[in-house]
């Protein structure tokens, strides 16, 4: 694996980590790492700073003996040592791991860099029985996303790329398919029919974390909506595929893009946090979303009628990466007016997409008691509970060790990315303006309006039930 920005803050965080763990685990293949960065690294040195990340950020600890395994798997060769002296150290490594060893590069770089790394990878005779992942954003407009996939497409063939999306890697993500396509208990009511609308939720409570140059070209929309939270949303609303294998997804979502209508401005909400314009590297005029709420709707025969809310956003109240589904109401004509009945909103199925993974289905049940009183209940079930809690994989190691092994499953393919700007197109072309909001809150008060007559789902009314930590 030729890993693109090895001393960046996502090798630090996530990739470094989880190349460890997957090096000693058997799980992957022998992995052997070649970082390349513009800092001038040795081999030792890179070593050093990848113990540092696994030691801050890694989720499980490494043995002196595992640690010793994958350090020596480790090399580094500066960007300025030029595309021979990269070909040579990966050469190198591939004829140490034998005739049939793959090879993987991952561009964890800006996207303006994205392309002059691919030029260097086919100076360097690096593209040939290869693979490459990239990281989002994809384009900034259907324009500059055709552009780039031609780009692209002059060096690797679809088949050889892997765009990136750590949303749909997470065990929640999948479970979603699972639920969908595995009960007879959901799939029959998974319609119009019978659900009134759905809620795709992901406050963070970061802010820009200095990343200013990056966020401000492109904002909460580019950033986070096209790239995830629509990405999710095909997972709830796609048909059920011909066979769970990738072709067959990926065209099951991509139809789901091209039913998905065009985005109209004024079901959108944008927000901007008060401090942003204060921030460093931010124009004083700027007009970027922070924030940004909208409702969608898909134009085909399972979901016509049926809204889709999403929302996301800086310096929000808390950090959530909520699925809801709300199913329609029963008729109540049964029950006295005061039997409670009614009030508590309709029953919902929820997906909690942080990296504890947990399912909630409410309903309503009767109190204990005389008298016909009822009040919402709740079934739930979390990952930590189960016998296999362990074995519960981060988001990048699983979709690094996809990638590792050619499935398409969980990434984007070129045509959805370029259907999903073309349904920005009214949007981008005649952005609402932004609304302020102040840190720590849920967005500007028009999110309310943008709902009505619903409600957004968080902040919980009711907490999710803690099972206590093994040791």
């Amino acid at each position: 694996m030729v890993l693109f920005g090895a001393c960046g803050d996502l090798a630090r965080r996530k990739l470094l980590p989880g190349l460890a763990y997957l090096s000693v685990s058997e799980l992957a293949p022998e992995i052997r790492v070649v970082g390349t960065s513009l800092e001038e690294l040795d081999d030792a040195e890179f070593r050093e700073f990848a113990k540092q990340a696994i030691h801050e950020f890694g989720n499980r600890d490494l043995s002196d003996q595992e640690w010793a395994k994958f350090a020596e798997r480790l090399h580094f060769v500066p960007s300025a040592a030029g595309a021979q002296a990269l070909a040579r150290v990966v050469r190198e490594g591939q004829a140490s791991m034998g005739e049939d060893a793959g090879l993987l590069h991952y561009l964890s770089v800006p996207p303006k860099a994205a392309l002059s790394v691919i030029e260097l990878l086919r100076d360097a005779d690096l593209v040939t029985d290869s693979r490459i992942v990239m990281e989002k954003p994809f384009g900034t407009d259907l324009a500059s996303a055709v552009d780039l996939n031609a780009h692209i497409h002059e060096t690797f063939t679809e088949e050889q790329i892997f765009r990136i999306d750590h949303f749909l890697g997470k065990e929640a993500a999948q479970n979603i398919l699972a639920f969908r396509f595995a009960n007879g208990l959901f799939e029959p009511i998974w319609n119009r029919n019978f659900i009134d609308h759905v809620q795709i939720d992901i406050p963070e409570t970061l802010g820009l974390d200095r990343r200013a140059g990056f966020y401000e070209a492109t904002g909460a929309f580019k950033d986070m909506v096209v790239s995830h939270l629509f990405q999710v949303l095909a997972f709830v609303a796609m048909e059920p595929p011909t066979a769970l294998e990738p072709g067959a997804i990926s065209e099951e979502k991509n139809k789901v893009f091209r039913s998905l209508l065009p985005l109209d401005p004024a079901h959108v909400v944008r927000g901007q946090y008060a401090e942003y314009l204060t921030e460093e590297g931010v124009a004083r005029d700027s007009d970027t979303e922070t924030f940004i709420a909208l409702r969608c709707q898909i134009d085909n025969w399972r979901w016509a009628g049926v809204p889709f809310y999403l929302r996301t956003g800086k310096r929000m109240a808390e950090g959530a990466r909520i699925i809801s589904i709300a199913f329609k109401e029963a008729p109540r004509s049964m029950f006295p007016s005061n039997s409670g009945v009614g009030q508590a909103g309709p029953d919902h199925l929820t997906f909690d997409l942080a990296d504890e993974s947990k399912v909630s289905l409410s309903f309503y049940g009767k109190r204990p008691g005389p008298g016909m009183k009822l009040e919402k209940l709740s079934m739930q079930f979390s990952t930590r509970e189960t016998a296999a809690a362990g074995d519960v994989l981060e988001a990048y190691e699983r979709l690094i060790l996809d990638a590792m092994h050619g499935d398409h499953t969980l990434f984007t393919t070129a045509e959805g990315i370029e259907s999903l700007w073309a349904r920005a197109a009214p949007l981008l072309e005649n952005p609402p303006p932004v609304k302020p909001y102040a840190p720590g809150t849920w967005g500007p008060n028009a999110i309310h309006q943008l709902i009505a007559p619903h409600a957004w789902r968080l902040p919980f009314e009711r907490a999710w039930r803690e099972q206590p930590k093994s040791p």
